[in-house]
């Protein structure tokens, strides 16, 4: 958004949304400020939350109430209102899926975002890539943003890597601009800049250096696939892999 506005001198309006919901449920509309870095507020008629889920994975939710106030910059699932049009009917072939999706009058989307005192939303990540490290949740869209602001990163996928001591560390593969080259100095950089930008407790551990991450043909990187290459684990479904036939 910083840079839309700096070189091309026009705003960038950031907006949330998934295929589920099937249209814009959160932006930086024209009528509110845009603030860089967030998803907006919940567009008119669109009601939303974040929600805590319990130590058994379910919503602390009752009677389509949140059961404890939402608390501004405290993180959770993103939670939604269902009623929209274009809402989604349901997952082929899979009802169990889409009946887990719905808690308490409630869709839960599966990401993770905190509100501020304003009503702004920000993304964390999908609940299912968060890190648990020492103690900690480590969300890693926040990593990945924060390396990508050092000028020799171009992109890069963050992975939760199993630790005796940690449970997991986090683990950083970057890919590097033109003309940056993959030495170790710059890998003690990176680090170094990450434990600045993020803290000892969320910065990466560990950084590899990898200039073809594997991304969906809509230019996400797989932190899936990366975790499956890692950890040896069964890759799974390809199709949406860019370059796949």
């Amino acid at each position: 958004m910083v840079w839309g506005q700096e070189v091309l001198g026009l705003p960038v309006h950031d907006n949330w949304w998934q295929t589920e919901t099937g249209c814009i449920m959160i932006a930086n509309f024209a009528a509110c400020e845009i603030r860089p870095g967030s998803m907006g507020r919940p567009l008119p008629g669109i009601e939303a939350t974040v929600l805590q889920r319990g130590e058994d994975g379910r919503a602390l939710i009752t009677d389509g109430r949140v059961t404890e106030e939402e608390i501004p910059g405290v993180e959770g699932e993103l939670a939604l209102r269902p009623g929209w049009p274009s809402m989604f009917r349901g997952y082929l072939h899979d009802k169990e899926r889409y009946e887990a999706a719905f808690a308490g009058g409630w869709y839960l989307t599966g990401d993770l975002a905190k509100r501020d005192e304003d009503g702004w939303y920000w993304f964390v990540g999908r609940a299912d890539d968060v890190i648990k490290s020492a103690g900690h949740l480590v969300g890693p869209f926040e990593v990945e943003s924060a390396l990508m602001e050092h000028p020799a990163v171009a992109e890069a996928g963050v992975i939760g890597r199993p630790d005796p001591v940690a449970g997991n560390i986090v683990k950083a593969f970057v890919s590097l601009r033109p003309g940056a080259e993959p030495t170790a100095a710059l890998e003690r950089e990176l680090l170094a800049f990450g434990r600045r930008r993020l803290g000892p407790a969320v910065a990466p551990r560990e950084i590899v250096f990898d200039q073809n991450l594997p991304r969906t043909r809509s230019g996400k990187v797989m932190r899936r696939l990366l975790r499956a290459r890692e950890l040896g684990l069964p890759i799974g479904d390809l199709s949406t892999l860019e370059g796949s036939a």
